[in-house]
């Protein structure tokens, strides 16, 4: 007995599953509403009165690199392979949302942000807010992270939607039998 080796997985597009054009106006988008307004852009409009401290820059570099790749995965909504057509959810733009806020508040000067002026004064903005920062700049990027991976898992042909001649791309199809 000869054992004939199972198909070979089908694959979809790059095309189908990726949008690049997309993330690259999605970082473009980030990179100056984040960047401009909290003055780590250096422009005429807005101003700081605490130097940019230096974790700030890779943190605003990891917040646009994040939300490009969330926005360059196509959601299988979008490419109709969703199961039911209806995608499961699995687009979850307010975890992106909630991490590109959060992250701007961890990249702002502490005592720029008139909101938190108005709750906790010149001295708990330096005293409190200042040291909380990095801690919210680590919480935006799990964040986004977190939405990116669970954007990647669902992506188009994942559970098996992307039937061609019968075969499916799932997990057990990728993974050689013996």
């Amino acid at each position: 007995m000869t054992a004939t080796a199972p198909p070979a997985p089908v694959r979809p597009r790059p095309s189908a599953v990726l949008a690049p054009g997309r993330a690259a106006l999605a970082a473009l988008a980030t990179f100056l509403v984040v960047g401009l307004p909290t003055d780590i852009l250096p422009n005429p409009i807005f101003g700081r009165e605490i130097p940019v401290r230096w974790w700030e820059y890779p943190v605003l570099a990891a917040t646009v690199l994040l939300t490009a790749a969330w926005f360059g995965i196509r959601s299988a909504r979008e490419t109709g392979t969703a199961a039911g057509g209806g995608g499961g959810g699995a687009d979850r733009p307010g975890l992106v949302t909630a991490g590109v806020m959060t992250a701007w508040f961890a990249v702002a000067c502490p005592v720029c942000n008139k909101i938190v002026l108005l709750l906790l004064g010149t001295t708990g903005a330096l005293g409190v807010w200042a040291p909380l920062q990095p801690w919210l700049a680590a919480v935006s990027l799990l964040l986004l992270a977190g939405a990116v991976v669970y954007r990647w898992r669902a992506r188009p042909c994942m559970d098996g939607a992307c039937a061609v001649d019968g075969r499916t791309d799932t997990a057990t199809d990728a993974a050689p039998r013996r």
